[in-house]
């Protein structure tokens, strides 16, 4: 089995890619293969909403000056899925709200590509602002049906400096658990696809209020 991170932070090896590897430590403990993609150093431009993704059924994004396209692919791929942010004014990593909006709006015009994946979404902060980005992170693997892995608190390590998240003790066992808890959600998907199969996707129905 494989699960794809996205380290959504500028830095290659800040708070964010820290955290992650906690989390990802449980995962390899359990022979699970986890890669991180780094986007958040990426010029990553934001949606256009050009609808071509949903016209065309392509599983591709119609902007091709950034990987994405390659991204959403190995995403696609993967068992599980998790997404990670540092906080900039109590919100998702410029970058990574591009890679998002992107991203997740291609797999939803190409017929729920993410669905019913395990998935987690992860933040690393120096003070506050770490549980509205967390809420913002959940909203896109909620809206793509995929199955949430939880921890013992909100996914949230704190630290300014690299590597100081890992003094926080607290949020290092929020993600080890996370991780724990990843491996038996991704071996129960697994040991059940045969005997279990999954729903059935079905067309979205949209509505507006405006009469």
């Amino acid at each position: 089995m494989n699960v794809i991170a996205v380290n959504g932070s500028p830095h290659h090896e800040g708070n964010t890619f820290h955290a992650l590897m906690r989390v990802g430590r449980q995962l390899q403990e359990s022979d699970i293969n986890f890669e991180i993609i780094h986007v958040g150093n990426k010029a990553v431009r934001g949606c256009m909403a050009c609808g071509k993704c949903a016209e065309n059924k392509n599983e591709r994004c119609s902007i091709e000056t950034d990987p994405l396209n390659d991204w959403i692919q190995q995403i696609k791929t993967a068992d599980g899925l998790i997404l990670a942010s540092p906080v900039y004014y109590a919100g998702i990593a410029g970058t990574m709200k591009c890679f998002l909006d992107r991203a997740f709006y291609v797999a939803g015009s190409n017929g729920g590509l993410f669905r019913q994946k395990v998935a987690a979404a992860v933040v690393a902060v120096r003070r506050t602002g770490g549980s509205t980005t967390f809420d913002s992170l959940n909203h896109y693997l909620t809206y793509s049906e995929m199955i949430l892995a939880t921890s013992n608190y909100w996914n949230i390590a704190h630290g300014r400096v690299p590597g100081e998240v890992l003094q926080d003790a607290e949020g290092v066992q929020i993600m080890d658990v996370l991780g724990r808890n990843m491996v038996w959600l991704l071996n129960m998907r697994d040991q059940t696809r045969a005997s279990l199969p999954r729903p059935e996707s079905v067309g979205k129905i949209y509505t507006n209020f405006i009469r």
